[in-house]
């Protein structure tokens, strides 16, 4: 079973027992955390889709700790006019893991072949057919 959700802005394919990070959350580490911005959820291959979110699903998390994400090195510099930029910069993000994905009773499923089978039990008459008259043979004329 998985899930697409929204986790601080951004959207993860998460399942139970892993392990992401995310933007810094505010809540203290070791504390749960609900995610109510399901979009998709697969549970053995039965897709559930929402619209844009499944009402009355979530997903349960647990802060595991805080940290800094690697320094990424930020160098701007224009050849031959002596200009060099240099900064760095490092993300604060947030370890969580997805203790589990609950759903409740309301269900919207994914489209089915039904709207292809209403189109195909209306009957469309077609118009009759119009003969075109032959065109007129060229003659042969010599003089």
């Amino acid at each position: 079973m998985y899930a697409i959700v929204e986790i601080a802005g951004q959207q993860f394919k998460v399942s139970k027992d892993l392990k992401v990070y995310v933007h810094r959350l505010a809540n203290e580490e070791g504390t749960k955390v609900s995610f109510d911005k399901v979009y998709l959820l697969d549970d053995n291959g039965t897709i559930t889709i929402g619209a844009p979110a499944i009402e009355g699903a979530s997903v349960e998390a647990k802060v595991l700790q805080h940290l800094k994400g690697d320094k990424v090195i930020v160098f701007k510099k224009k050849r031959r006019k002596g200009y060099k930029k240099r900064n760095g910069h490092r993300q604060y993000l947030t370890q969580i893991v997805i203790e589990g994905i609950t759903t409740s009773g309301s269900k919207k499923a994914a489209p089915k072949k039904a709207a292809a089978e209403v189109a195909t039990e209306e009957v469309v008459e077609a118009a009759p057919k119009v003969k075109k008259a032959p065109k007129a043979k060229k003659e042969d004329t010599q003089e």
